[in-house]
């Protein structure tokens, strides 16, 4: 963990948050190449689940939340850690995860009764905070959907099985944050509520646990590195039927990347206007406050009903630590020399193409660099850098350090002689000399 944290900051993926004023826990900061790594995780998740499908719509819901949308879902009842303190060091602790009932400070056995901690953040909505008018800061993304399934059913048309999907932020006041980009109070979500008939939700939670691990392989991801945890009854959450947590070996250890889960019809229950005429299954809070209901007509029967919900839902930040921690590498050279490699999947990689000129004020070399810069970034992959350092071996080796695939030499040949430049790549270290125009096809093949 300290040599990728070490490696996020000096190139460029992630910095501590208000680092010059001595950081702020559990907030963190994507810098140049983290942005982009981001990026390039969350399109390759939209792009699965709503691209390359035709059942699924997406979403982009607000971030303040309705006091009332998390009363009905259980957050403000249940959304809570026990939380101890020491009287010893004055430290604060989450109760499940101390050892032994000792402080992972100071060691002391002196801890107070647990006592409950709400993890949701307040705010005060309009001009005067008297406590009268605030909004939660959504601890998850997927109460957005449940109030917005209407809206979406009544603009699409859609019939089931069908699913929405959103990327988006959340927040949790978490008591200890910890592991870097683990655990922290402001994070990304990437979250799919797939509604079904009731009745054939178990084996499309089935199928849903098979399609995300396949997707997780894809994102290069070992299958060796992933473990399937089928939560037991007493460990499950109290919207959940059933739940399957994909987890991964991260630095720190085992623990969960992604949750599956079968949430049954509890939210779209639990915000459902006269919910005694769906025939709802999930304990769910009576609500006098909604003015919808939820529900869908099924066309077998013309009766409406209230869907059960499939939901994949999966940590953007804790895919991009352990996509760090999969490609990372140090690879010793047969000169006895050692390289670090970050061996991104292709699409992954926030550098696409490095352009990199051999003289960096030789006029004509460094046009060209530039004009093939420009060629190679309209094809529309990624981003291109052209960078005019001057030194190509320490270029390489900087390149393989953030995981560039591929190194474009533009040098005197290429000007004065037959118009090729030197491609290397970056997991085998291979060179070859390709000709100019026949790059961008080159190039294209490369990441398709």
């Amino acid at each position: 963990m300290e040599e990728l944290v070490s490696l996020c900051k000096r190139r460029g993926f992630i910095f501590p948050s208000s680092d010059i004023y001595g950081g702020l826990q559990g907030l963190y900061d994507y810098g140049p190449l983290g942005v982009e790594l981001k990026n390039n995780l969350k399109s390759a998740w939209w792009r699965a689940m709503v691209f390359d499908r035709d059942d699924v719509e997406g979403l982009d819901a607000a971030i303040l939340t309705n006091p009332l949308t998390l009363k009905y879902s259980g957050h403000e009842e249940t959304f809570t850690d026990p939380l101890v303190d020491c009287r010893k060091c004055q430290s604060r602790w989450r109760a499940d995860h101390l050892d032994d009932g000792t402080c992972p400070s100071c060691g002391s056995e002196d801890l107070t009764e647990p006592r409950p901690f709400n993890l949701m953040f307040k705010t005060a909505l309009g001009p005067v905070d008297d406590g009268s008018s605030f909004a939660y800061l959504r601890p998850e993304t997927a109460q957005a959907i449940f109030t917005n399934f209407k809206n979406v059913v009544d603009s699409t048309s859609r019939r089931l099985p069908f699913g929405i999907a959103q990327i988006g932020k959340a927040f949790r006041n978490e008591i200890t944050p910890r592991n870097f980009i683990f655990r922290v109070r402001e994070f990304e979500q990437m979250e799919l509520e797939f509604f079904v008939k009731p009745g054939t939700d178990e084996q499309w939670h089935q199928q849903w646990v098979q399609t995300r691990l396949d997707w997780w392989a894809d994102q290069g991801i070992s299958p060796n590195s992933l473990q399937l945890y089928n939560v037991p009854a007493n460990e499950l959450a109290h919207y959940s039927k059933a739940t399957f947590d994909v987890m991964f070996q991260f630095p720190h250890g085992l623990e969960e990347l992604e949750g599956i889960a079968n949430r049954t019809d509890f939210d779209l229950g639990s915000h459902t206007k006269n919910q005694g005429d769906f025939g709802i299954h999930a304990k769910v809070m009576a609500n006098p406050d909604s003015n919808s209901k939820l529900a869908i007509q099924d066309l077998e029967t013309n009766k409406w009903i209230v869907p059960y919900v499939i939901e994949p839902s999966a940590g953007v930040d804790r895919g991009v630590l352990a996509i760090l921690h999969e490609a990372y590498r140090v690879e010793e050279l047969d000169n006895g020399s050692k390289r670090t490699v970050l061996a991104f999947k292709p699409h992954l990689a926030p550098i696409k193409v490095a352009v990199m000129p051999l003289k960096r004020n030789h006029e004509g070399i460094v046009a060209k660099a530039r004009s093939i810069k420009q060629e190679l970034q309209a094809l529309g992959l990624g981003r291109i850098l052209y960078e005019n350092t001057g030194n190509i071996g320490k270029g390489y080796r900087r390149h393989d350090e953030v995981g560039t695939p591929i190194c474009v030499t533009v040098d005197f040949q290429t000007v004065d002689d037959d118009d090729t430049v030197t491609v290397r790549d970056r997991d085998t270290m291979q060179q070859s000399r390709i000709s100019v125009p026949d790059l961008p096809a080159y190039v294209k093949e490369y990441f398709r």
